[in-house]
This record gives structure tokens, C-alpha cells and sequence, in this order.
């Protein structure tokens, strides 16, 4: 139009017959202009249209969920994790058509010299393409010291797609995206004998109130209402640091925990006394505990592993402990079935403030880092963050994912997974990891342990106990 308008005033000097013959030819031109472009627009999309049915064919049936990683046919990636077999086997076969459609082969490597060997391997240079992280602590000290590579777009993607926000920030230091997370576990569960509460007429308590009113129900129905043990060879005391997490993450919610785990809130500070009070009403009450084994000094010899045996004879009513609990109820009696109408089967430990922090759950979970930026790499870590590889491997059984694409239905029905899995893929809960796995390892795999095990084994005094694990706290 800014032609037309320029050749129409030189027309109306020259004469109206030439302005006609000008706007004549000026419109012939225009319609010429506008019939190329709908051409040039028909022939693009039919182009692009092409194309896509080309690429589409590429397609070997059955791969399409692997379209995006095509590309890559031929290459190998390793894989170094402290997951030894038979999960080995699991994982390769989760993945197993991945690596048919893509042709990338995908080698797994497992230790269980896995944390001090990947520092070595670095540092000589012999670094895997990618590793399955168990602490974002270790994370952390890979970054320092110069070992991990961003995450790709596609594996950012995915975890801002399907994962609670909180785990990004698990795989996240100092500002950049590093590891997605992989298998995830569920800490707060209570585990109890539904046949045991169905022959007693008690009812699976969904709130905090609830949960002591059954503990005093038990209490005057002549049985202890919880049972616990500490024991666990070097790692001894580590079921309590469970305990005190879980009411934490409850009486104050997620920021304050974070503060919690980063010290930025003592231990010897007026938040964790308190949580520590309730624990001490909780685990520490000589009528509540140690049902089936004796008083609560017992709770610092008992095994972990034994800790739920009691449940099952109806003298002791219930166990927090986590969902991989459930791998231990066969070892008290042959044929011990897990499940709602089962032997043994848990319950979601009740929050205590929605207000404060709406479904509370502490958990745990590996993070898939990378040591190379190659398209392969990316290409297998995206994946590894994707629903698709998720649910293969759920399907498999024994397994968890926190991503929200997995179906529950992938799971078995009625499962302790499925159970899992309901509260961990909840994108707006209040999740978070583990703080002792958080912590310097002088705390979280230390201190806290042996400073939590005086509480019960010795009555140690409260204060004394929250003073002596901040002085554990490494000065920088």
C-alpha cells in the first residue's frame, strides 16, 4: 500500500486516465503479491506437514515415546550407582527399549565403594557420564569441587513438569540445576496390624488429635501403643533423628526445617526444645513404650529391624517407620502379608497444622547427575526424568517415584508403594528430604545419632543433648 499511494500522486499529475490505468496495474500487482504468499504459505505448510510425517515414520512402532531422543544411535553412556543386583537387572530392563529405539547403550556400573570411589575417578579424570547421587550432600561437594555438569533442558523440563518444586531444589547448588531425582521413599508412615485394629475395633487415625486418643485407647486396653529400636550397628540411633524430623517439618513447616538443616536455627533453640518435648510425650512416655520388649531404655538395643516383631502378637500397637519397612514383616512370621486387610500395613503419620504445613512428608531418593555434556548424555538423563522411564520401572515393582506423570495404577493395587506414591507425587504437599542426609555428615551421621541414643539409653538431659550437637557443627 505504501507503493500504491506513492504511484497514485504521481498519476493525478500526468491525468485521470493514467491514475486509472495506474490503480489497474497498482491492484493487478497487489492480487499477484497476495496470491505468491498463499502459495509460499501453502507450499511451508505442506513442508512442514511432510516432514512431520517423514520423522513420524522414522518411527519404528512401539517408539514413539522415544521420538525426542532420537539421533543419538550408536553411542554409549555409562552409568555409575551404589544400587547393586539384583536391582541391576531391574534398571536394564526398565530401560531396555529406550536403548532398542535410540540405539544409545546405556552401561551400568554399581560399587558399594560408590562414594569414595566417584571423587577418585573425577579427579583422575575417569569420571562417568552420569551417577546416581544418594545425598544432595555429596552433590553439593561434587559442584565444589568442579565434577558435575548442568542439567539439560529436556531433564529441567521434566522435573519442573512432574516433580513437588521442593526436589528441584534438592538438585539444585548455588543457583544451577545439576540432578534430577530418580526412586524416591517415603518416611512417614505408621506401621500397624490391620487385622490386629479390626479385631480390636480401633480405626486408622487420620488426624494428630486422633492418633493419641488410639494411643490412650491401647494404653487402657492394657497395650503399649508404640514400639521402637535404635540399634544398627555404627549407625545406631538413626530411627530417632526420623522422629524428631517428622515433627519438625509438622509443628513448623518447610522453611523453618530448611533453616534447621542449614543451622541457621540451633539445635539449642526454642523450636527444636519444643519438638523435642513432644517427642519426649511421644517416645519417651513409659506408657507408651516399648511395647512387646520392655521399658524406653530398651529403644537403644533393640535392632531396627526387629523393631515392628511385637505388632503381630498384639503387644505393641504401632511403629513409625519408613515404607521399606515392609520388606521386614516375613522375618517375624512365615506368610506375612502387607497390605490394607494384610498381617501389616501402614498409615500416613498425621500432620499437625495444615495451616503450617499442609500434608508434611519426610523422604528420601537418589538424583541423576551428569559428568559430560555429550547430546547422548542429555538425551539419557532427560530421560531417565521422564514419566516414561518412571512407570517402566514401576511396573517392575519394589520401586517409587515421586514424578506425577507415573499413574498410581502402575503400581500394584493396594501396595505399600502405591501407598508411597500417593503422597509423594502430591505437587502441592510439604515434602522434604531427610535432615540428617542434609546435614555434615559430623551431625546427621554423627552427633545427632550418638547424642539422640544418650537421650533414650541414659535419660540425658534435653538441653545437654541439643548443646552437644551443635558443638558437632563443622566451623565452616
Amino acid at each position: 500500500m505504501i507503493a500504491l499511494k506513492r504511484r497514485r500522486g504521481a498519476a493525478v499529475l500526468a491525468g485521470g486516465v493514467a491514475a486509472f490505468m495506474l490503480l489497474a496495474a497498482c491492484s493487478s500487482d497487489s492480487s499477484t503479491e497476495e496470491s505468491a504468499t498463499e502459495e509460499t504459505a501453502t507450499e511451508e505448510t505442506a513442508t512442514e506437514e511432510t516432514a512431520t510425517e517423514e520423522a513420524t515414520a522414522d518411527v519404528a512402532a512401539g517408539c514413539e515415546p522415544y521420538a525426542q531422543y532420537l539421533g543419538n544411535e550408536g553411542a554409549s553412556v555409562s552409568i555409575f550407582t551404589s544400587i547393586l543386583p539384583p536391582e541391576q537387572g531391574l534398571f536394564e530392563q526398565a530401560w531396555s527399549q529406550f536403548e532398542s529405539c535410540t540405539g544409545i547403550d546405556i552401561v551400568y556400573e554399581a560399587s558399594d565403594q560408590f562414594e569414595a570411589q566417584l571423587p577418585t575417578r573425577i579427579a583422575g579424570g575417569n569420571a562417568p557420564d552420569i551417577a546416581f547421587i544418594p545425598q544432595p550432600g555429596l552433590l553439593a561437594k561434587l559442584v565444589a569441587d568442579g565434577g558435575p555438569v548442568p542439567a539439560p533442558e529436556g531433564t529441567v523440563a521434566n522435573v519442573d513438569q512432574y516433580w513437588n518444586p521442593a526436589w528441584k531444589t534438592y538438585g539444585t547448588v548455588d543457583g544451577t540445576f545439576y540432578a534430577a531425582p530418580l526412586g524416591s521413599n517415603m518416611k512417614s508412615f505408621v506401621w500397624y496390624s490391620p487385622k490386629v485394629f479390626a479385631d480390636k475395633g480401633y480405626t486408622v487415625p487420620t488426624t494428630w488429635d486422633e492418633l493419641w486418643a488410639l494411643s490412650d485407647q491401647m494404653v487402657a486396653d492394657g497395650v503399649k501403643p508404640w514400639c521402637g529400636g535404635l540399634e544398627s550397628g555404627g549407625a545406631t540411633g538413626w530411627p530417632s533423628t526420623d522422629w524428631l524430623e517428622q515433627i519438625m517439618l509438622r509443628m513448623y513447616g518447610g522453611e523453618v526445617y530448611d533453616k534447621w538443616v542449614n543451622h541457621e536455627l540451633l539445635f539449642d533453640s526454642p523450636e527444636v526444645t519444643a519438638a523435642m518435648d513432644v517427642l519426649a510425650g511421644w517416645m519417651k512416655n513409659p506408657e507408651y513404650v516399648n511395647g512387646g520388649f520392655g521399658d524406653v531404655q530398651t529403644l537403644a538395643t533393640v535392632g531396627f529391624q526387629d523393631a515392628g516383631a511385637p505388632i503381630l502378637a498384639g503387644e505393641c500397637g504401632m511403629l513409625q517407620q519408613a515404607s521399606f519397612y515392609a520388606n521386614f514383616w516375613g522375618n517375624f512370621q512365615e506368610g506375612a502379608t502387607v497390605g490394607a486387610d494384610g498381617d501389616a500395613f501402614a498409615f500416613y503419620l498425621p500432620a499437625i497444622d495444615d495451616s503450617v504445613a499442609p500434608q508434611p512428608v519426610v523422604g528420601g531418593g537418589e538424583f541423576v547427575t551428569a559428568f559430560a555434556d555429550r547430546p547422548e548424555v542429555a538425551a539419557v538423563q532427560a530421560y531417565l526424568a521422564s514419566p516414561e522411564f518412571a512407570t517402566s520401572k514401576v511396573a517392575l515393582g519394589t520401586w517409587v517415584s515421586a514424578n506425577s506423570g507415573v499413574p498410581l495404577d502402575a503400581y500394584a493395587d493396594g501396595s505399600i508403594d502405591q501407598l508411597s506414591a500417593q503422597y509423594l507425587t502430591d505437587l502441592t504437599g510439604t515434602f522434604r528430604f531427610d535432615a540428617s542426609d542434609l546435614m555434615p555428615a559430623a551431625v546427621g551421621a554423627g552427633a545427632m545419632w550418638t547424642q539422640m541414643t544418650a537421650w533414650f539409653a541414659e535419660d540425658k538431659p534435653t538441653a545437654e543433648v541439643l548443646k552437644a550437637i551443635d558443638a558437632a557443627w563443622p566451623a565452616s
